[in-house]
């Protein structure tokens, strides 16, 4: 519901639940202050450790695999 009626518009999201974002566009992973990751869900996954042990803390393995 929310991305029909936002469609065409920008939406900045704060979220500390991994599956409020995962289709968003643009992630930042925030750590003690600095940006420490940037990208898509899936690319996080792979490329920052922080957003890692968050989703592996949040998800299940089947959502995971999702990703």
């Amino acid at each position: 519901a929310l991305h029909r009626e936002t469609s065409g518009s920008t939406l900045l999201i704060v979220a500390q639940r991994v599956g409020t974002i995962l289709n968003a566009d643009q992630i930042l992973v925030i750590d003690n202050g600095e940006i420490v990751g940037r990208g898509k869900h899936h690319d996080l996954l792979r490329n920052c450790d922080v957003k890692l042990e968050i989703a592996l803390s949040q998800l299940s393995e089947d959502e995971l695999k999702q990703a």
